[in-house]
């Protein structure tokens, strides 16, 4: 079997795609021989991934393949400082890049703020790729007066120069690459996730002592303005004129820049509204079950593809979103797709009301939600499309399936260390060695912008 080097975060890195990445590997080590390539720091905790794969550091991956070459390396790219390393690696040693977002921008202003200690080199690249715009907005930054205008400044340029070949999980972000490099060969992979056991509502709502009959909405992940909850709540708040008893649960940590608790005071909706803070998995499995009706909003959008969202859809939940980027791809019989204009608050009362009390409806949408992820996200079809692009792309013969997969994601154990434990939430707090005060000011702004 070929051999292939994974760059990617991994779990207790405290990033999407680790979770994306510790349920696709058994998939595609049927395929493929393994080797996980992680952060230096990073010690992972799955514990089947420790007993089925061999792990290296990303600081010996260029002499673990001058010595015995890999047929391949895949480098997963997304926004946040958890890709630092991989890309100081791409740069001098050129793989397959997942493109997991196409807004870039806080990992390269984190890299060169905290990895190069050289926020100048920020400034450069900025410069080169934007002219005289883009050097204004880096001085902007730099001042700390962050906006929607590093949206239109992805900052994925250097990233896509460096790939041999390029995966992506939306049309949304290979038509932004193709233009970049028309010759470089690009797959669209769908992005895997696990589909759960078709969730139990009313046991869900008895264990978390939720009243069985009323309407709860529920929107999930880090809150901030760019995920329309004020737009949300504002509709919300119509709708209580019509079922005064329903629940808005929010399920996830609040951006420190975000005043929520104002604006819940501003719309008067008192106890209606329940703020969770992060809840553990079983818990988010369990609002996820208890919720009659989804929010996910965004807006502008890094161009993301949201595993959580197809999470939602894949435990068959009717789900409500932005008509943007990526969302726009999901068809219309499976999510309700709300435009981001004047009208927005009034259309997600009105998607609402029309859910609530068309039961069948409401029904019909949670099948289809189901069967689509079924049909176009399972994490088999995933993996088939990695092995498709590593045969096209390497020139192999088409791989196939030699082994199951390699565990089972259901029966996955994870041990916590009192040292990790402490070092994650350290790290959250931005406690670093060597700490740069205004710099990592800076990128932490930034990362509350866009996460």
């Amino acid at each position: 079997m070929q051999r292939v080097a994974f760059c990617t975060p991994v779990n207790p890195v405290e990033s999407g795609i680790s979770d994306y990445s510790e349920e696709l590997l058994p998939y595609l080590g049927q395929y493929v021989d393994l080797t996980l390539v992680v952060d230096a720091e990073v010690q992972p905790t799955n514990q089947q991934l420790l007993a089925k794969l061999p792990i290296i550091r990303i600081g010996d991956l260029a002499k673990q393949h001058a010595r015995q070459p890999f047929d391949a390396i895949i480098y997963h790219m997304g926004n946040s400082p958890a890709h630092s390393r991989f890309w100081q690696s791409l740069q001098s040693l050129p793989g397959i890049v997942v493109l997991h977002d196409y807004v870039l921008h806080h990992l390269m202003l984190w890299h060169a703020a905290n990895r190069l200690k050289n926020v100048a080199s920020y400034r450069q690249l900025m410069q080169h790729y934007y002219a005289e715009q883009g050097s204004s907005i880096a001085q902007r930054m730099e001042r700390g007066q962050l906006g929607d205008a590093v949206f239109d400044f992805p900052l994925s340029e250097p990233v896509i120069a460096q790939a041999s070949s390029l995966i992506a999980h939306s049309q949304y972000v290979l038509e932004r690459v193709q233009p970049q490099r028309p010759n470089l060969a690009t797959s669209l992979v769908p992005m895997g996730v696990p589909l759960l056991p078709a969730p139990d509502r009313l046991a869900a709502r008895q264990a978390l002592q939720l009243p069985a009959e009323i309407p709860i909405w529920a929107s999930f992940g880090h809150i901030n303005p760019y995920k329309r909850i004020e737009q949300a709540l504002q509709a919300f708040a119509q709708f209580r004129r019509t079922y005064p008893d329903a629940r808005y649960i929010l399920v996830g940590s609040v951006s420190p820049s975000y005043d929520l608790k104002a604006l819940l005071q501003r719309l008067q909706l008192g106890e209606s509204v329940q703020v969770t803070g992060y809840v553990d998995h079983a818990d988010f499995n369990r609002y996820v079950a208890a919720a009659d009706l989804c929010f996910n909003g965004r807006y502008p959008s890094a161009g993301e593809t949201s595993a959580s969202l197809l999470r939602l859809l894949g435990a068959g939940r009717a789900v409500l979103v932005s008509d943007i980027a990526t969302f726009s791809e999901l068809p219309a019989d499976v999510v309700a797709h709300v435009p981001v204009d004047r009208d927005e608050v009034a259309l997600i009362a009105a998607y609402a009301q029309r859910l609530w009390a068309d039961v069948a409806l409401r029904e019909a949408m949670e099948t289809n939600a189901r069967r689509y992820v079924t049909e176009k996200h399972s994490l088999p079809l995933a993996a088939r499309g990695y092995a498709d692009h590593l045969s096209r792309v390497q020139g192999w013969p088409r791989l196939e399936p030699q082994r199951e997969p390699l565990w089972d994601i259901n029966a996955v154990t994870i041990q916590h260390s009192i040292a990790q434990t402490i070092g994650r939430k350290a790290a959250q707090l931005g406690l670093v060695d060597d700490d740069a005060p205004l710099l990592d000011r800076l990128a932490a702004r930034l990362r509350n912008l866009l996460t």
